[in-house]
């Protein structure tokens, strides 16, 4: 072969072999599918710390890896599809967030990819089979939030002691349902304390659950940890206060939202770990290998703008205990 014609020849052959490699490294770079049945304005802060967990793993969106994110909108019944769409999809690992709904989801589409969660009581709900050893594809973060609702009503009794009925809002149907109503209503024996339930399951029955509670005439409100009550904080933090009832909530996005307090877990430490735990698995680690991680850090927030306009002073030995005062 002529000199001029061999290099014309490899010049072709590189200028195929050089799109077959780029594609090549493209499919390399790992994809997680990230389901959540929350929507994305509400989820922002969250998201970034989930960036700053994968970012742990030296992980970055965009760099080395591709995140397809999947929102439920506060639509549970929509998680089934998109758990399977993500399935389909072939991605790496899974990030369920959002409340057990989407670990749930996720559990049932799929038993080979690996899912990290964020969920009360997994064990219960089957997610894994023990917290030290999950065990099966999925592991992840243990938030405690419905576990925390007698712990709320104890700070909304000590914040209103006179109150004869507290009234409590949940929601029917969630995963969560049946381990709150077992805890409020068990501390509610304990203080001996009055409750009336209120179920919502819609931005209708919200409206309504306010109007009985205000027939009712109740003292105060405990709005009970859920993704969609949580969804709906602007809705119920502006008819808790336009009742004036003293409310508190799950997380202090409530109380920064207007709420009047808020106990939980600190939920961008969890999402944190949540990213963590997602680069760890595509580094190559199992998560059936991985403890569940158990929070230790909850917030107590007051808002003393909101306080003060239903009327209310804060007990000292209260305030002092508030991880952060929203003035």
């Amino acid at each position: 072969m002529r000199r001029r014609d061999f290099v014309l020849c490899l010049g072709a052959t590189l200028t195929s072999w050089v799109p077959t490699v780029a594609r090549a490294q493209q499919a390399a770079v790992p994809v997680i599918g990230f389901l959540s049945s929350r929507s994305p304005g509400e989820s922002a802060a969250v998201v970034t710390a989930f960036h700053q967990g994968l970012k742990e793993s030296a992980y970055v969106e965009g760099q080395n890896v591709v995140i397809e994110y999947r929102w439920a909108e506060g639509q549970n019944d929509r998680l089934p599809a998109l758990a399977v769409d993500l399935v389909h999809r072939r991605v790496a690992v899974i990030a369920t967030t959002g409340g057990p709904a989407s670990a749930l989801a996720a559990k049932r589409a799929t038993s080979t990819i690996p899912i990290v969660f964020s969920s009360n009581d997994p064990v219960r709900l089957g997610l894994v089979t023990s917290l030290n050893r999950p065990g099966g594809n999925a592991t992840g973060v243990n938030v405690f939030l419905a576990e925390m609702e007698s712990k709320r009503l104890g700070l909304l009794r000590e914040l209103v002691p006179a109150a004869a009925l507290i009234a409590v809002l949940v929601q029917p149907g969630s995963p969560n349902f049946s381990v709150q109503l077992q805890d409020v209503e068990e501390a509610a024996r304990n203080l001996n304390q009055r409750v009336h339930i209120l179920r919502a399951s819609s931005q209708e029955d919200i409206d309504a659950a306010f109007t009985t509670l205000a027939g009712l005439k109740a003292g105060a409100l405990l709005v009970g940890a859920s993704p969609f009550l949580s969804g709906r904080r602007e809705q119920i933090v502006a008819l808790a206060n336009h009742y004036k009832i003293p409310a508190i909530y799950e997380t202090r996005d409530h109380a920064q939202a207007g709420g009047l307090m808020s106990y939980g877990t600190s939920l961008p430490d969890a999402y944190r770990q949540i990213g963590n735990y997602t680069g760890r698995i595509l580094k190559g680690e199992k998560p059936g290998d991985l403890p569940v991680f158990q929070m230790t850090r909850f917030e107590f927030v007051i808002n003393l703008k909101t306080a003060r306009a239903l009327g209310l002073d804060v007990p000292g030995t209260l305030s002092a205990r508030a991880d952060e005062i929203i003035e």
